[in-house]
């Protein structure tokens, strides 16, 4: 039987414990096609035996698809082209005894407004010169600092996001569109140091397992516990083998001592390790270093005229604020659903299926709170995973949520409702009267970002099926958003984890038939702090942009 795994620091493709080729663990890609060209011979006793068999060796990633060698050779293509387009710049290392001293210190760094011709104008953008400097006042001469910029008036209730560049010497430009009249201020933060990015990209690679999850096996009177992930370090145990059929996700667990694979019942979180190294807790302290504002020299602020005739705003960002309300720059205009009689008559006679994380459940329960007609059909499960139902008989109306499958940081959920959202796609009918929303990324953070791609290829191709035979389905993609971040959630969930997982997910859907909500963005650029499950106003926000895709006019 062929299996595909990582042994130590390697990755393995071997045969009944024959090594047919090993590739350095970092080449995913070609280990992945090497494992697909075996396929045709293989698929069959791998189907025979998938189904919850244990492998009594030594595994530390498991990678499986059943698919044609062409679409595995355009996979790995595009899983390249992927990381190449999230390469972050070089940063520091970071040695054994080191010191804050020369690392990026938001309160000595600066940034500066340029003059822009002697007035700004709507329709014009505006450009600020950053630059970083240590704990001592040097400037920095490296790059690699996640930082963060908007322009915003609060008394407009407008804001809009900045683009930043870094120019790898210490210095970073931000550009903003200049998009209402009147005053706008320039916001800029340090997410994260270049040090702290170093740090973060090492757990990527070292810790994936950092988080951990749990099942519970049960028969009869006797039941056990045992680890469980998609990565599972090397250790005597046997490991029971979960690995989807249909999808080839895999997912693992230690085999109970004294059961059978077969009498798992649950998932639920398990634990978490934080494998900091001395000192590096330093590099993540809040209203230090970590998601602290940089001081402007001059003025943060500038006054805005009204746009001059035959003045084009361009493009840049999604769209802003204006008046506490999100405007759209692209094709769909953004209608403002303010009543419970507007929301249900755009949403007469549709089915709406939510699949994803805790993100997206808040949208099915702003819906729910937001109809009083929609009422909830009681599936007796899992407050925290659902699936839930609410149905609106007279008008027609099901809103469904379903969370996706692992990893999943939810507590206690039945296996029997671990669904993954590509074979949920593959079981929707589709048509003018359906509507997909899918938000997946906030539990993948800790794993290495090929895992996230790889989980994205196999939703892809299931809205693709779906469009096809369904054209008039229409999918919407909600975006990852910034969130506040304290050690731990740093170390689970960082906004540069987050950042990485989002420019991944806007390339694999790009140019398919499909919706985005910019979520980072609508967080970015609202004077809220950021969470990760944002407050009441932008989630109103987010759903009326949902609710203008659904009934443009």
């Amino acid at each position: 039987m062929l299996e595909t795994l990582t042994v130590g620091c390697r990755c393995i493709i071997s045969e009944q414990n024959k090594t047919v080729e090993s590739v350095p663990e970092k080449d995913f890609g070609k280990c992945n096609l090497l494992m697909k060209e075996e396929r045709k011979k293989k698929i069959q006793e791998k189907e025979n035996n998938i189904q919850s068999m244990y492998i009594p060796i030594e595994l530390y990633f498991f990678i499986f698809q059943p698919y044609s060698v062409e679409e595995a050779l355009g996979e790995a293509v595009e899983e390249r082209r992927l990381l190449d387009s999230v390469t972050w710049p070089e940063t520091p290392l970071i040695p054994v005894n080191f010191t804050l001293k020369q690392t990026s210190d938001p309160a000595h760094s600066t940034f500066t407004i340029l003059p822009g011709g002697g007035e700004w104008r709507v329709g014009d953008h505006l450009k600020v010169i950053i630059q970083v400097k240590d704990f001592e006042g040097h400037p920095k001469t490296s790059g690699g600092d996640f930082i963060v910029a908007r322009l915003h008036n609060p008394k407009l209730g407008a804001g809009v996001a900045g683009q930043v560049l870094d120019h790898v010497n210490g210095s970073y430009s931000a550009v903003f569109p200049l998009l209402w009249n009147g005053s706008a201020e320039v916001q800029v933060t340090l997410v994260h140091s270049s040090e702290a990015v170093t740090v973060l990209r090492r757990l990527s690679t070292e810790q994936p397992d950092r988080i951990h999850f749990k099942s519970l096996f049960r028969s009869g009177s006797e039941s056990e516990t045992t680890t469980c992930n998609i990565c599972l370090r090397p250790n005597n145990q046997p490991i029971c083998n979960y690995t989807d059929l249909r999808t080839g996700e895999p997912w693992f667990c230690f085999k109970p001592k004294n059961l059978s694979c077969h009498t798992r019942i649950n998932h639920s979180k398990g634990g978490y390790k934080e494998n900091l190294r001395k000192n590096e807790k330093e590099l993540f302290q809040s209203c230090v270093n970590m998601k602290v504002s940089i001081q402007a020299v001059g003025s943060t602020s500038i006054l805005v005229l009204p746009k001059k005739e035959g003045n084009i705003v361009t493009p840049g960002p999604f769209g802003y604020y204006y008046q506490q309300m999100w405007q759209a720059l692209g094709d769909t205009p953004v209608h403002q659903f303010n009543s419970p009689s507007a929301i249900t008559e755009c949403l007469k006679g549709k089915v709406i299926h939510l699949y994803g994380d805790s993100t997206i459940r808040q949208w099915f329960d702003h819906l729910r709170k937001a109809l009083p007609d929609l009422k909830e059909f009681d599936l007796h499960s899992s407050k925290q995973s659902g699936p839930f139902m609410t149905l609106d008989y007279p008008n027609n109306i099901m809103v469904t949520y379903r969370c996706h499958g692992p990893p999943i940081r939810f507590g206690d959920v039945p296996t029997s409702q671990l669904r993954y959202i590509a074979n949920e796609l593959d079981d929707v009918v589709g048509g003018s009267n359906t509507v997909v929303v899918i938000g997946i990324w906030s539990h993948f953070s800790t794993f290495p970002i090929d895992i996230y791609i790889r989980r994205l290829q196999t939703i892809r191709r299931a809205v693709i099926g779906l469009l096809d035979r369904a054209p008039g389905t229409l999918v919407i993609i909600r975006t990852a958003n910034l969130k506040h971040l304290t050690l731990h959630e740093t170390l689970t969930n960082s906004d540069w984890y987050s950042l990485q997982r989002d420019k991944v997910l806007r390339a694999i859907f790009k140019g398919i038939s499909v919706h985005l909500v910019d979520a980072w963005e609508m967080v970015l650029a609202h004077h809220l702090p950021h969470n990760l499950h944002p407050q009441p106003p932008i989630i109103k926000n987010m759903i009326n942009v949902v609710l203008s895709y659904i009934c443009p006019k």
